[in-house]
């Protein structure tokens, strides 16, 4: 069989097996560049952005949900307790005004004396209702500081919880469980990779 001249244009002029033709690759090699381009990503990311983006898992969520609900409910005490000050006082001066030995200068000294705790517990409540709120805004963020801070709050809420409970409140019981909670869900796994996460 003949594959005709080998100067004849019309002719099959036999390739030598593994050269390209013509100066050209037939086939691209896999996983190299072609035409000195480097090889695009398989998952371009967006401008800006050059890893995913992380999301708050629902344990920290549910431990700023908390937050918040505590700050909440501190917040309102504080305030009660403030306006109720008054009150609190006037019912001090009608209890010590029965005894007779006791002076109206000293009644007025003793309600005064009243209303201010009063108030100074109020301002505490506040504070510590603004503490779990910044928390809860900060745990955005997701700092390490955040989650010390959330922790520790827990624990004193946990702590006064106790001592309510010794002195037979119910209501304790719910700040309790709370405070747990906020310790378990900032201290777990899911915590650890939050408020860890590498920023960029």
């Amino acid at each position: 069989m003949s594959f005709g001249k080998p100067n004849n244009p019309y002719g099959q002029t036999p390739q030598q097996p593994g050269q390209p033709g013509y100066g050209y690759p037939q086939q691209q090699p896999p996983g190299q560049p072609g035409y000195g381009y480097p090889s695009p990503p398989a998952f371009p990311q967006p401008y800006g952005q050059p890893g995913p983006v992380a999301v708050m898992p629902g344990s920290v969520k549910a431990a700023r949900v908390m937050l918040f609900v505590l700050g909440g409910f501190q917040a309102l005490g504080g305030v009660l307790m403030m306006v109720a000050s008054a009150r609190f006082a006037d019912y001090i001066g009608e209890e010590i005004s029965s005894d007779p030995s006791i002076s109206s200068d000293d009644v007025n000294t003793v309600s005064d004396i009243g209303a201010g705790i009063m108030i100074v517990l109020g301002v505490i409540v506040l504070a510590f209702a603004f503490w779990a709120i910044l928390t809860a805004v900060k745990m955005a963020s997701g700092y390490g500081g955040v989650r010390v801070s959330a922790i520790i709050y827990a624990s004193v809420v946990t702590l006064f919880s106790v001592i309510s409970l010794i002195t037979a409140n119910v209501f304790a019981l719910i700040s309790l469980m709370l405070g747990i909670l906020i310790i378990v869900f900032c201290a777990n796994r899911n915590g650890s990779y939050w408020f860890n996460r590498p920023r960029h």
